[in-house]
């Protein structure tokens, strides 16, 4: 006589064999540190998790998983029995993941989220908000350790970690060094341009007070007010094995009562070759611009300019200049200028959607004399794809009108200038 098993015998079968396979899985620590690739793993207690101290008081590590992620992550159980055993009561966990959360309660409800986007950047009062809450959760007990955590816990976890770190008093340098260290096996912590770029972003809004970081508690901190830029124009320099290329502009975007900011597409086109003869319709522009009065512009800040200031030109490259038709340029013009604020980003691509070659993101408070300029190594996420179009002298520039200024309008001078002209007008600038 066969045997009979009712499906719900059946299905419990199912459900143990499958659970018998993860555990498995999750035992074998081979394919938890092929994922984990050059990043530093601890053995504690009998588990070998993907984390790494920083400083005695700050640890990163990647997700803590649960059911299938955990086969390749940090079983969460596994996270929680380590905190509990070397840090009972006096550990706090952040996670800045946007794609993945879990239950607060698996680690007693001392969980914060600063969440933004996978290999991008945060808005800079984020971060702010994020050093200030550690600062303080540390302060309250000298036991207390901070848990720092992303996806991968690496790229979005070491730009704060660092910016942490610089808020204690170490330089956007020596801290992207520690980091590095103590988190790679290779020294490439935090690898992608544009999150080192806003450690040093972030840096550079701190003033420490005079008797030092540990005689008079944090620094001071002025958030850069919003600056919004006029984007004229898009340009890559030196091409190769590409025509055209396809960009979307992105702006980060305040959401009220929620912490992320999503990245808000406000436009895109296309790149196209620069032919020789070729001619705008518009006649070339020229900006009035004041040295150093409106390129970053603070909270507190003097917004009165002294009359004295010195005006200087910045003038809209769309010339007939022959260095152009040297190499391959890739150009877009703005007919109307592109208004962007704050946090940008700006995406590459082989196609109109998708095909991804690299990108960048900056802030427009940090836009000094109208021009941002990224040379390949300055790119973020840039591929084989990316590489193929890169000649030796590539560069992605993008050109911006002056600063909010009511005396900084746009005007045109009368008649043409030639290139020379104009050349000798930015070498005397």
């Amino acid at each position: 006589m066969g045997l009979k098993f009712t499906k719900q015998e059946v299905g419990h079968q199912a459900d143990a064999h499958q659970q018998a396979v993860v555990n498995y899985l999750i035992n074998n620590f081979f394919l938890r540190s092929l994922v984990s690739k050059k990043r530093r793993r601890m053995l504690v207690g009998g588990y070998d998790l993907d984390m790494s101290y920083i400083t005695d008081r700050v640890l990163a590590m990647s997700f803590p998983a649960e059911r299938m992620r955990a086969m390749y992550r940090n079983p969460l159980w596994q996270v929680k029995s380590v905190l509990d055993m070397r840090h009972q009561g006096h550990y706090k966990i952040y996670n800045l993941c946007i794609e993945e959360a879990y239950n607060p309660m698996h680690f007693h409800g001392r969980v914060e989220r600063f969440p933004f986007d996978d290999n991008h950047v945060p808005p800079l009062h984020m971060v702010k908000l994020f050093c200030e809450s550690v600062t303080s959760w540390l302060s309250s007990d000298p036991k207390n350790i901070a848990v720092i955590h992303c996806m991968a816990g690496k790229g979005r976890t070491g730009l704060m970690v660092c910016s942490y770190l610089v808020y204690c008093g170490m330089s956007s340098e020596d801290a992207l060094q520690l980091y590095a260290q103590r988190r790679t096996t290779n020294n490439e912590g935090v690898s992608i341009p544009s999150q080192r770029r806003y450690v040093d972003y972030w840096g550079s809004l701190l003033s420490f007070p005079a008797g030092g970081v540990d005689q008079d508690g944090p620094p001071e901190v002025t958030l850069p007010r919003p600056q919004s830029r006029e984007l004229r124009r898009i340009r890559l320099y030196d091409t190769v094995n590409a025509d055209s290329v396809y960009f979307v502009v992105s702006e980060l975007q305040e959401v009220p009562n929620q912490m992320y900011w999503p990245a808000i597409e406000v436009w895109r086109g296309c790149c196209r070759e620069i032919k020789k003869g070729y001619q705008r319709n518009s006649s070339p522009r020229y900006y009035l611009s004041y040295e150093g009065a409106n390129d970053l512009s603070y909270e507190g800040a003097n917004d009165v300019k002294s009359p004295t200031t010195e005006p200087r030109l910045v003038v809209q490259m769309d010339t007939e200049n022959p260095i152009l038709y040297q190499k391959t340029c890739l150009d877009y013009h703005f007919d109307k200028p592109l208004q962007v604020t704050g946090d940008v980003r700006v995406i590459f691509n082989q196609k109109m959607n998708g095909g991804r070659l690299f990108y960048v993101c900056f802030n427009t408070a940090f836009i000094r004399k109208g021009l941002l300029q990224f040379s390949s190594r300055d790119l973020d996420k840039i591929g084989n794809k990316g590489r193929s179009i890169c000649g030796n002298g590539f560069c992605v520039e993008l050109l911006f009108g002056p600063a909010n200024d009511a005396r900084g309008s746009s005007f045109s001078l009368p008649g043409s200038i030639d290139g020379e002209s104009i050349n000798n007008l930015c070498l005397n600038d």
